[in-house]
């Protein structure tokens, strides 16, 4: 396995905003070598030849690098097209043409007055075929866990010195609690016990956020939405190497593995708010005298009666005091960022990306990047966090939707909010004979045609930003009809950790109380969750039921690329089939509190004169005549 070097950097071909930019003259190599500057992080650390774009942006840093006159280089095939000194000289932005370039180590020697000053920098050859990197689509199962939450695999990691002080306290539902990346390896054989086919988990770079930065409620950054380095995995949860490892064993164990990406903001112990490049690489960069916080309303985006002020605030205010708001209009940013993702996907493999925050960023910038992933890896997936509660905002989202047109948002995924939102009502209420319980998921399905694929939809019935689905309960009926439900309808489904084992929790005051460790995780718990042996009854049958319909779905075309045909709720029951080539499923939700002696008239045209069928839940075949019985909550997953 290749070592993974843990700094940064990025491409970019198009103008060039704020600062000098000088272009490469004749070759200044008769000038004296000399250290004139200390280069202390060079972004990215590494490139890759064979791109699409050639464009290469490579970011110095260090004390006085911007003075620089010039940057040249003797590396067959490379060409200096353009320098870029930013407002602060402790920067250096040099964009490479690496079109011609073959693998090897390269000096790029920065030119001062009377002398020049080398630094190395490293091409590497692509290890996979761009259209060989496949993504993840909805023949898969996400499960969505956070690495500092899962399993601690070494507590070594726990406490690392020099990074701004922390606690590590499990007593503490919004401090760190030691989970890491060697905590989700070591179980990468309870994935394949429980069937899901991809892990998203969130973001793991370094968030080297002290824990005075979040006020009364101590928050140490546990969830890694605040990044301070976006070349380098956060030592406590481990190495790039590690990362790249864990990437290497879940493929070994058909697993895939999504990135959580942040492009709306970063960290404020980021070294660009300390000493900032310049003064547009952030939205209202005079935060300390006039902070502007975004109202969280994405209607602007989409309202033709929107004012400018509601638009700058939601787009451009800062999620939080904590997270200043990077601006995407200028290109130097944009390339870090889109070069960034690229860097990860082919450095350790990655075979997806969330985008959180997703709106919250430039549209045009995001919809550039996704452009140039879209064509650089063709069969990678990109979903986005598309916090919106309407089917037709979400479906505006996606890419070559009719509704933005003739802008394109190029983003091939988004999160279905509204289902999310609607499951959770549906399953705890009476389905009556016209908008309670079970219709509200048949008029959700309704608004599909509003998609451009449907089935590059993520559903799911909870996160880490939401409630449980079980909430402080435990009405494990409910969670069968909901997993039946998302494991069967046309979506990419997105499990949450730990709901396979009765996990529960609201939000309440801290987000912590959703956040929960997983029992097993670590030593001295006092049940192991990971073992069969030690779940109790409940526990034991939620995993088996999920784990069924999780294997049985693996591989099964129906369920993947399958049509989908579903009927108006009669006596409280929701039915939908799904079809593909000559096969078909047909799923049975009853949405009452009693038996039902369902007429089966209205389905004639997909049983197709079936009288028999293999319910998976139940395992066991199901005769019929003119009606079918029912119990009380029923759900069903029939092949025909």
């Amino acid at each position: 396995m290749k070592k993974i070097l843990s700094i940064a950097t990025v491409a970019l071909a198009g103008a060039m905003m704020a600062g000098c930019c000088c272009k490469q003259s004749a070759p200044e190599m008769n000038l004296p070598d000399s250290t004139v500057v200390s280069i202390d992080k060079v972004d990215p650390p590494c490139w890759f030849t064979g791109m699409k774009n050639p464009s290469l942006q490579v970011m110095l840093y260090g004390e006085g690098v911007g003075n620089a006159t010039n940057v040249v280089t003797d590396y067959a095939g490379v060409q200096v097209d353009s320098v870029v000194s930013l407002d602060s000289k402790n920067y250096l932005l040099v964009y490479l043409n690496v079109a011609k370039a073959q693998p090897g180590e390269m000096n790029l020697y920065l030119v001062f007055d009377n002398c020049k000053q080398a630094v190395s920098y490293e091409l590497r050859a692509r290890e996979v075929a761009p259209e060989a990197r496949i993504g993840f689509d909805a023949s898969d199962v996400l499960y969505m866990l956070m690495p500092d939450r899962f399993a601690n695999g070494d507590p070594s990691n726990d406490n690392i010195e020099g990074m701004s002080a922390y606690v590590v306290d499990r007593n503490q539902p919004n401090a760190r609690h030691g989970g890491d990346i060697k905590g989700i390896t070591d179980h990468l054989d309870y994935f394949n016990e429980l069937g899901v086919t991809a892990l998203w988990f969130t973001p793991v770079l370094e968030n080297n956020m002290g824990d005075d930065m979040w006020g009364e409620y101590r928050h140490s950054c546990y969830h890694g939405y605040a990044t301070t380095d976006y070349y380098k995995v956060d030592p406590r949860f481990g190495t790039n190497d590690d990362y790249r490892e864990l990437i290497e064993k879940a493929h070994e164990k058909e697993l895939k593995v999504v990135m959580d990406m942040i492009f709306n903001h970063c960290g404020s112990e980021h070294v660009w708010l300390k000493d900032m490049p310049s003064k547009d690489w952030f939205n209202y960069p005079d935060y300390e005298n006039n902070f502007v916080q975004t109202s969280y309303k994405l209607t602007p985006h989409v309202d033709m009666y929107a004012s400018q002020y509601d638009f700058d605030q939601m787009n451009d205010g800062w999620f939080v005091i904590s997270m200043p708001d990077l601006n995407q209009r200028n290109p130097h940013v944009a390339r870090y960022l889109v070069q960034n993702s690229f860097w990860w996907i082919e450095a350790v493999g990655i075979d997806g990306i969330r985008m959180d925050t997703h709106p919250y960023a430039h549209y045009d910038a995001m919809s550039q990047w996704m452009k140039e992933l879209n064509d650089e890896y063709p069969n990678f997936t990109v979903v986005g966090e598309t916090w919106c509660e309407n089917p037709a905002f979400t479906a505006w989202w996606q890419k070559d939707s009719k509704l933005s047109a003739p802008r394109n948002s190029n983003l091939k995924s988004v999160m279905d909010f509204h289902l999310w939102q609607v499951v959770n009502s549906a399953f705890a209420e009476h389905t009556d004979g016209y908008m309670m319980g079970l219709n509200k998921l048949y008029n959700h399905f309704v608004y599909d045609y509003l998609y451009p694929d449907a089935s590059m939809v993520m559903a799911f019935v909870e996160n880490h930003d939401t409630d449980r689905f079980l909430r402080e309960g435990a009405d494990i009926t409910a969670l069968k009809q909901a997993m039946t439900l998302l494991l069967t309808t046309r979506r990419i489904p997105q499990l949450y950790y730990g709901t396979e084992v009765m996990m529960n929790g609201t939000k309440a005051r801290f987000d912590g109380h959703v956040r929960k460790d997983f029992l097993g995780g670590w030593e001295g718990d006092a049940r192991n969750l990971f073992n069969a042996a030690e779940r109790n009854a409940i526990e034991s049958e939620a995993f088996g039921f999920i784990s069924n319909i999780l294997h049985w779905r693996k591989g099964n075309d129906v369920i993947a690329k399958g049509d989908m045909k579903h009927f108006i709720p009669q006596q409280g029951v929701y039915v939908y089939a799904r079809s593909y080539e000559g096969k078909c499923v047909l799923v049975v939700l009853n949405g009452n509190d009693k038996a039902v002696e369902l007429n089966l008239r209205p389905y004639a045209e997909v049983l197709n004169g079936a009288t028999s069928g293999y319910d998976v839940v139940s395992a066991q075949t199901l005769t019929w005549g003119e009606t079918m019985a029912l119990p009380a909550r029923a759900h069903m997953i029939i092949e025909l």
